[in-house]
């Protein structure tokens, strides 16, 4: 069985670093400094989300009915996943959204009709 390791420091919040390896089957070892993977530095959040978002082939409204979330917060939490993997000088930011796409989504069924009312209110605003 495996598990993440903390990747941040409990007493000053710096980065960990990995600086051994093992073999569990020949137990040989490798020493040195290591830095982990980005994806494993993810909060269980943002891993289950990630993991949900991949799964469901990125279709929004799947993603909301396995995670009992809305919208709002499944958009809300693929940037947070975007900022933490990707820094901001690495990525575009989204343009806000039009209302031609609310419509788009709402005919491939990515969002029910009040999603698509609230955010079309929203865009109004």
């Amino acid at each position: 069985m495996s598990y993440a390791p903390p990747s941040k420091c409990a007493v000053c919040g710096a980065e960990m670093n990995i600086t051994r390896l093992t073999c569990p089957k020949c137990r040989t070892e490798l020493t040195g400094t290591f830095s982990p993977c980005k994806y494993c530095t993810l909060s269980d959040k943002h891993k289950l989300f990630l993991d949900t978002f991949l799964k469901s082939r990125g279709n929004i409204k799947e993603v909301e009915r396995s995670l009992s979330i809305s919208y709002p917060t499944v958009k809300g939490l693929l940037d947070e996943v975007l900022h933490i993997l990707f820094p901001a000088q690495e990525i575009d930011e989204e343009p806000s959204m039009t209302s031609a796409q609310v419509l788009d989504m709402l005919e491939k069924k990515e969002i029910d009709v009040d999603e698509a009312a609230r955010l079309l209110n929203e865009l109004k605003l």
